[in-house]
């Protein structure tokens, strides 16, 4: 059995659907992204599966749980990281893992924890004295202490630089390996699509798409070829090519469905004229673009 079942969940707040009939399973070891734009649904979502939130219709499970009455039980089983923790200021980071590990019947080693976070060179410094990347790092370490099988992350590389963030997504596809569930929420699209095995995207409570990064991308048919014009041509001087040309200033783009073809023509036309086409790319499309086509569809 599927470690996370959702079937028909619905949450209002009076008029409002929150959530509306929304239905998804994540498997086990898999690492399932809900990406959606503010006021989507998201969070409400996770909290019900986290058991902070009750629901208004629907079936939830998670590890056999229903999580708005698996109490204790449940909550040591699952991991979870908050967009925003408050933390006892005066603990120092030692500290505060090892009180959190007490909480759980088989915890990791908290000083493990601490540096495998890269937290180690602050591992006994005070929570007061972290920075904000610091302290999400601390946010991380504490969902991962109990051990759990099914880990919560809510916007967890906000805040981190890129080194940061790299080290954070290694940590993440190292827990996959390791056999654990990963519910994931991320404004990041590169993150999205570097770590989930699936994404689900939520408009206004709705479930508007779900599968594979990969699969989502190859729904979109066009590429988009694009050069910069070179001195003295205009964009009615190019060849006859199969995609819609754009101009934006002296940049041109041309989203095709035959990028090999259109390709062709344009090197062959530059050649024969013995002049470069600068900034030449030819680009697939991106899970940001799948994105932002899925949520603006979903709004009109």
């Amino acid at each position: 059995m599927s470690p996370v079942i959702v079937e028909g969940l619905c949450k209002c707040y009076g008029a409002v659907k929150a959530v509306d009939d929304v239905s998804f399973t994540v498997a086990q070891g898999e690492v399932f992204a809900l990406l959606g734009p503010n006021g989507a649904g998201k969070t409400t979502t996770v909290e019900i599966l986290e058991g902070h939130r009750g629901r208004d219709g629907g079936q939830v499970s998670v590890l056999g749980f229903d999580p708005a009455t698996g109490g204790r039980a449940y909550r040591e089983h699952i991991g979870i990281v908050l967009q925003e923790a408050g933390f006892e200021d005066e603990f120092s980071v030692a500290e505060l893992v090892r009180l959190y590990a007490g909480f759980y019947p088989r915890p990791r080693d908290p000083y493990e924890v601490v540096e495998q976070v890269g937290l180690k060179d602050k591992r006994d410094a005070r929570v007061r004295t972290l920075s904000g990347g610091q302290r999400r790092r601390l946010d991380l370490a504490l969902g991962l202490v109990g051990r759990p099988e099914v880990l919560f992350l809510d916007e967890p590389t906000t805040g981190f630089d890129p080194a940061a963030r790299h080290h954070a997504w290694e940590l993440i596809d190292g827990l996959r390996a390791g056999g654990t569930t990963i519910l994931l929420t991320t404004h990041y699209m590169d993150e999205a699509q570097h770590l989930a095995d699936r994404v689900a995207v939520l408009r206004a409570g709705r479930l508007v798409a779900i599968g594979s990064p990969d699969t989502l991308v190859a729904g979109e048919p066009a590429s988009v070829l694009s050069f910069r014009l070179p001195d003295g041509t205009a964009v009615a001087d190019l060849p006859a090519l199969a995609g819609r040309v754009e101009a934006h200033g002296p940049v041109v783009s041309v989203e095709t469905t035959r990028p090999a073809g259109d390709m062709h023509a344009l090197t062959g036309w530059a050649l024969e004229r013995g002049i470069e086409l600068t900034a030449l790319t030819l680009t697939r499309p991106s899970l940001e673009d799948v994105y932002l086509d899925l949520v603006s569809e979903a709004a009109s």
